[in-house]
């Protein structure tokens, strides 16, 4: 069993066939959401053809949902595939994580900041 498959769908912000979004519950920055398979699977690479395009048209309405209650400035937009990638529910899930300026004192390398002392180049 799945901690994301124990959510209520009244939680979710928008929903979809293959998917539903709801807030993180650990949110990096205001507006933070999670895109969250409906079926059990570990990871990006384990979704079908089908799931993967609907991926891309709920990416959009999740940061069409965020500018209505958020103002941000940039989107980073993660998929953390397998344990040694951070990723720590076994379930697919895709951050959307709104930015702002000045959220960060220098955001440039944006995710290649998995690795620290890579961010930079």
């Amino acid at each position: 069993m799945s901690v994301f498959l124990e959510i209520s769908p009244s939680q979710y912000l928008l929903e979809g066939d293959f998917f539903f979004v709801i807030r993180d519950k650990f949110p990096v920055s205001p507006g933070h959401a999670l895109i969250i398979s409906k079926r059990k699977c570990e990871q990006y690479f384990d979704l079908n053809k089908e799931e993967k395009l609907e991926l891309i048209t709920i990416i959009d309405q999740t940061k069409e949902a965020i500018e209505k209650v958020c103002s941000p400035d940039g989107y980073n937009i993660g998929m953390n595939c397998g344990g040694v990638a951070g990723q720590t529910v076994m379930h697919f899930h895709c951050h959307v994580i709104p930015r702002y300026i000045g959220d960060m004192e220098d955001p440039r390398g944006g995710v290649r900041g998995v690795i620290p002392r890579n961010q930079k180049y």
